[in-house]
């Protein structure tokens, strides 16, 4: 099912509401300004295996599943609280080929099918093991994105992926939003920026 807005059908940038969201974390979703580019960046087709690590809520992995029609997207978290949410999303949008992987990375991957592209929103203290298992596992011409907060570990996830082989290409995404002040007039509210660390497997 895909949600309606404003009585509109979207199978694409999601409104960041639609998604139910874990109490206190609410905000924390990939917003969808950085899904789109997020999910650009992964070169998906409609029969790619997609595994989304750090899971969350699940908007890349619902989102992504729409484009991966006939492949399937795992959709990987370790942090129980959020596995009913999780679901509850995937039921409720996801198109039919999303499963969801209970776990941590990269211990939990050994048995999920070979990857064409992989997206990381949250990997704790795991990242460089999942770097380097994705040089191993990622099928030749693959994409993994990984989205940072912090410029200090963007610097170490760039430089480790390219000591690990990929072509590695950065971006900041510095997005605003409108907002309505009471008297009418429209100002922009800056959301957080985004470092997007993208590395092909040539």
């Amino acid at each position: 099912m895909v949600p309606v807005v404003n009585n509109v059908h979207s199978r694409y940038g999601f409104p960041d509401e639609v998604f139910e969201q874990r109490t206190p974390l609410v905000g924390q979703i990939t917003k969808k300004e950085i899904r789109a580019v997020s999910i650009h960046s992964l070169g998906l087709r409609p029969d790619s295996v997609l595994w989304d690590i750090g899971s969350g809520s699940g908007s890349v992995a619902i989102e992504s599943s729409h484009i991966v029609t006939s492949g399937i997207v795992y959709a990987i978290e370790k942090d129980m609280k959020s596995i009913d949410i999780l679901r509850n999303n995937v039921d409720n949008y996801g198109s039919g080929n999303v499963e969801i992987v209970v776990g941590e990375a990269p211990e939990v991957l050994d048995n999920l099918e070979d990857p064409d592209s992989i997206f990381v929103g949250g990997s704790g203290g795991s990242l460089k093991g999942i770097l380097e298992l994705s040089r191993t596992r990622m099928k030749q011409g693959g994409r993994i994105v990984v989205n940072l907060a912090l410029l200090e570990r963007t610097q170490k996830v760039y430089d480790d992926m390219k000591a690990l082989g990929f072509s590695s290409e950065l971006v900041m995404i510095n997005a605003s939003r409108s907002k309505e002040m009471l008297e009418g007039s429209l100002r922009l509210q800056a959301l957080n920026p985004v470092f997007i660390v993208t590395g092909t497997l040539n």
